[in-house]
Formats: structure tokens, C-alpha cells, sequence
């Protein structure tokens, strides 16, 4: 699946590229508040426009995005991928989740295990 083009990135990705964590607690079903708990950004920096557009808390929405895209053929549908990352542990990680991992900056080493499962390796 190309991520730049899934349904999922259409849905909370603006135009020029932003995420805004009200579109994508909209689309989950959730909470401003919640999204600051997944991704592990305060609240405060998540409600102020210019804050939440920096570097990081960008970097660190588009991950998210970017590992549910990724797992959500396997998983069914979106909702069901978003369930996955907040509570599934990883065999290997000493059963930290998706969720845990991203937020202690250890992103890439959850997309390194979801390409060696695509590839058909073992969990």
C-alpha cells in the first residue's frame, strides 16, 4: 500500500502537509487529549496551531499515521489498526506496544518490524 495515497492520509493530512490532532481525534473517535497521550506531546503544544505545526510534534503525528497505514491490511480497516498500535504488544520489544515505542522516539524501530513481518519474517 502506497501511504501517501491511502484513505487514511487523504483524511487527516491538510494540503500543505499538516496534521492537526483534532482531525485525527475526529477521525478516531477520540479526543485532542487522547492524541496527546499517543503520541506523548503535551496537551498545551498540541492546542496551539503554530506549536503543533513544528518539526517535531509533525514528525512525530506523521509516524502515526505512517505505522497505522502501514498495518492496516492486516488489520481490517483503520479503526482496527489504531486499536493495534495502542495495544498489541511486540514480541521483541519486551511487550511495549506501537504506542509506547513512538512515543520514546523508537518510531523506526517499529516500521523496521513491521517491514521484516511484510517481508515474511516472524515476529
Amino acid at each position: 500500500m502506497n501511504t501517501l495515497t491511502s484513505n487514511l492520509t487523504r483524511e487527516v493530512i491538510d494540503n500543505k502537509g499538516f496534521i492537526y490532532p483534532k482531525t485525527l481525534a475526529d477521525r478516531f473517535h477520540t479526543t485532542v487529549k487522547d492524541v496527546a497521550v499517543l503520541t506523548g506531546i503535551s496537551i498545551h503544544i498540541l492546542s496551539k496551531r503554530d506549536r503543533v505545526r513544528s518539526r517535531g510534534s509533525q514528525q512525530r503525528l506523521h509516524e502515526i499515521v505512517s505505522i497505522i497505514n502501514r498495518v492496516t491490511p492486516w488489520c481490517g480497516d483503520a479503526f482496527q489498526a489504531y486499536a493495534w498500535f495502542r495495544s498489541e504488544p511486540l514480541p521483541g520489544f519486551g511487550g511495549l506496544t506501537a504506542e509506547e515505542l513512538v512515543k520514546d522516539g523508537r518510531a523506526q524501530a517499529v516500521q523496521g518490524y513491521i517491514a521484516s513481518i511484510a517481508e515474511g519474517g516472524y515476529a
